[in-house]
């Protein structure tokens, strides 16, 4: 992993989020980028600044958050870009441009600048970038590592699309990886399926030696059982697919992957099918 996309609007959501990427960074070496984006001029925003001045504003801004982290970013090249558009697409775009590894944004936050764009638009980065997205919410408490990585296995056919860069993601930040079966139906085939599922991922992370433990969960409630035992063992990250399966829709997938998204206390990284095939 090399280059790391960060969406900012000032909010105390976003700046978490980068204080997120920072530790990421920092742990490998990864370059960040932050992106801001122009999309309306209000003229009543609280600074009651002109249009001239705005962009002036932004960057004045950025220039204070990069002398703050200096000391405290350890990683590659700390650096910014305002954009103007649609928030979503840009921030998509930007991190193709930028040929990024990872995004990270706040899930919801509260700007005061422009208007509260992280909150509203962390889903539609989700479903665009073409590279997996972190998404951390505001009352995440972020330690110096991230030891603990929770990867949810159901009986989807998009289930271990988050394998090898969850894999990748634990060798690189020497990180545990919990694999967490969930049987959300009575068919014993199902129950099989996730099975089999979860045997492979396990023993590709023993043969790269990444360090796992196994768990299961008959549940209905997908959402809730997950987020709980991410809370329950102190989790740092959950690795999830975003794909509705129309097959098999019981998983941890569409519905369910945004419900994940948007109340997990702890930081979500999402994948859907354009990322399957990604090493970071």
């Amino acid at each position: 992993m090399k280059n790391i996309v960060v969406a900012v609007d000032f909010s105390g959501g976003s700046i978490h989020a980068l204080k997120y990427a920072i530790k990421i960074a920092n742990s490998i070496g990864a370059n960040i980028f932050m992106i801001w984006v122009d999309k309306t001029f209000e003229s009543d925003s609280i600074y009651s600044i002109s249009k001239e001045n705005y962009r002036g504003e932004v960057v004045r801004r950025f220039d204070e958050l990069i002398e703050q982290y200096r000391d405290e970013f350890t990683g590659g090249k700390l650096d910014y870009k305002l954009r103007t558009g649609k928030i979503y697409s840009e921030v998509v775009a930007f991190a193709q441009a930028k040929k990024a590894d990872l995004i990270i944004t706040g899930s919801h936050g509260v700007s005061g600048f422009e208007e509260y764009w992280i909150g509203s638009n962390a889903n539609r980065i989700v479903a665009h970038a073409a590279c997996p997205v972190i998404t951390v919410r505001n009352m995440f408490i972020i330690k110096e590592k991230i030891k603990r990585i929770v990867m949810p296995i159901d009986n989807s056919t998009t289930t271990l699309g988050k394998l090898e860069v969850t894999l990748h993601l634990a060798k690189l930040l020497e990180a545990e990886v919990h694999i967490v079966n969930i049987y959300s139906t009575n068919l014993k085939t199902m129950h099989k399926r996730v099975d089999n599922f979860a045997q492979k991922a396990k023993r590709r992370f023993e043969k790269e030696n990444v360090s796992c433990i196994h768990e299961r969960f008959y549940t209905q409630n997908v959402t809730k059982v997950v987020i709980d035992y991410a809370k329950s063992i102190d989790a740092d990250l959950i690795s999830i697919m975003t794909e509705q399966d129309n097959n098999l829709s019981t998983g941890i997938i569409g519905p369910n992957a945004q419900q994940i998204v948007n109340h997990s206390p702890i930081p979500v990284l999402s994948f859907h099918s354009s990322n399957v095939g990604l090493t970071l």
